[in-house]
């Protein structure tokens, strides 16, 4: 309830967070063609990968998801840029990237600042998941980031609640996945708003799911100053990601519905009805403006605008 009270009568304006809608790629990407997504502060820093802190004058603030496979944690924090690039300098950011060189920009910045996440914590790979899944992110991936404005008590009351609670592994891919901390996340600054339900995706939460309800959340408040922008991959390391899709619409896309269909008719038109119906969540990811390395300045809060695409979105 306090938090709740704050975010009314605290100026929102004065920081930002964004949610970033993360496409799949690979061949995890094509099985499960969901995508990730996690949450950037810009007033919370990360102290350690598993402890927040509020951010020093000129830090860019933080990255905070849950990943499968960073045992014993189940979630981690990281530095922007880090985070995006493997680097802590926008200027050593590569233009082009092979995968030697991406290989390179991980283990030195892992050797520099995440050895105390320990040796159980694997180097990961496109199959068993480790500590590269959040090192150089934009080497693999497309981002999609939806800033709204945030209070300094909301803030404040999230790192008070991540660094008091347990941070022990609740990864699942049903019930417990990054879209389901995402929404945890989101409701602490705007309550009962990301709820599971039966219908749409069989009761699982997925990333383009959460970004629609952003979206339809902030139509209804505009005092949010809900922005979107896109963070593109960096060329040259892996082939283009793909966009987010649904549940239903995975199951469609990868033709999983075809030999559903001759087990269970009925299912499979419940998946393209959930589809039809439900599923398709659009979103206003067309013209917008891109971010890079040397421009990340208005996902901190500059130029705060209302995306003109929020106002015909249906």
């Amino acid at each position: 309830m306090a938090v709740t009270m704050a975010s009314t009568i605290c100026p929102r304006a004065h920081a930002q967070a964004a949610m970033l809608m993360e496409e799949p790629f690979g061949l995890f990407g094509f099985m499960n063609p969901t995508g990730h997504d996690a949450v950037y502060f810009e007033r919370i820093c990360a102290e350690t990968p598993v402890k927040l802190r509020r951010c020093a004058p000129g830090q860019l603030g933080a990255v905070i998801t849950r990943y499968q496979g960073i045992a014993p944690y189940d979630w981690i924090a990281m530095p922007l840029l880090p985070y995006l690039y493997s680097v802590e300098n926008a200027s050593e950011v590569p233009s082009h990237v092979d995968q030697a060189t991406v290989n390179a920009l991980r283990e030195k910045y892992h050797d520099a600042h995440l050895l105390s996440l320990g040796k159980d914590v694997p180097r990961g790979g496109n199959v068993k998941r480790g500590w590269s899944q959040f090192v150089g992110v934009s080497y693999e991936r497309r981002i999609y980031a939806f800033r709204f404005s945030t209070a300094e008590a909301q803030d404040d009351a999230l790192i008070a609640r991540m660094n008091g609670e347990a941070n022990l592994s609740r990864f699942n891919l049903l019930h417990r996945n990054c879209a389901d901390f995402t929404a945890a996340i989101l409701n602490q600054y705007f309550p009962q708003t990301f709820r599971r339900s039966i219908l749409p995706d069989a009761g699982i939460t997925t990333p383009r799911q959460i970004s629609y309800k952003l979206v339809r959340y902030a139509r209804k408040h505009p005092e949010i100053q809900l922005a979107l922008f896109d963070l593109p991959q960096v060329p040259g390391y892996r082939r283009g990601s793909r966009g987010n899709k649904s549940i239903a619409k995975s199951l469609i896309a990868n033709g999983a519905v075809v030999p559903l269909a001759f087990l269970s008719p009925y299912v499979a038109g419940g998946v393209v009805l959930d589809y039809l119906i439900w599923g398709r969540y659009p979103l206003p990811l067309k013209r917008l403006e891109i971010l890079g390395p040397q421009n990340m300045a208005p996902l901190g809060g500059e130029k705060v605008e209302r995306d003109p695409g929020l106002e015909h979105q249906q």
